[in-house]
């Protein structure tokens, strides 16, 4: 089921015909060298039925990130939800081959426009590891404020931190 479009892109739930394809970035230590380490390929199926969930249930999840030209699946992107849907936080992976494409930004702007039409998300929460430029730059260029270093224990590690305020 797509969610949303641009030109360029098409974020769809996830679902377990996606799990080889998500398998390929979760579980790939470069690509989640700077987000908390690779996930074990047999928590895959598991993280997929929770997100479906998180959808069914708050109406926002992470969601696959589908590349319209070729019809692959080249990221996930999307929302963490822990107890409501005022306070969410953003993430954003992707196969090696996509990155420097302007994907991510592309994503990640879908997803606070789908947030924004929720019209019950007050917060939207970002961290990125501190030698993650890259993602600190999206941030920064989508106006997110810089809140300062926090301690995160899931990732044992202090990270920068984001904030975006919907008026």
């Amino acid at each position: 089921m797509i969610v949303h479009e641009t030109e360029r892109i098409a974020l769809k739930v996830l679902d377990h015909s996606d799990e080889a394809a998500v398998e390929m970035i979760w579980s790939n230590a470069q690509v989640m060298k700077l987000s908390g380490g690779a996930i074990a390929k047999e928590k895959i199926s598991k993280i997929i039925q929770w997100y479906k969930e998180c959808h069914k249930t708050y109406g926002l999840s992470v969601y696959a990130v589908i590349e319209k030209s070729s019809g692959e699946l080249i990221g996930t992107a999307g929302f963490n939800i822990t107890d409501s849907v005022k306070k969410i936080e953003i993430i954003a992976h992707f196969r090696q081959t996509s990155w420097g494409k302007g994907y991510a930004t592309e994503a990640i702007i879908s997803c606070i426009n789908m947030a924004k039409n929720h019209g019950k998300v007050k917060t939207i929460h970002a961290s990125a590891d501190t030698n993650n430029l890259a993602s600190a730059k999206i941030m920064q260029k989508l106006d997110f404020k810089y809140q300062g270093k926090e301690w995160f224990e899931d990732t044992k590690q202090e990270e920068l931190v984001f904030e975006y305020k919907f008026q």
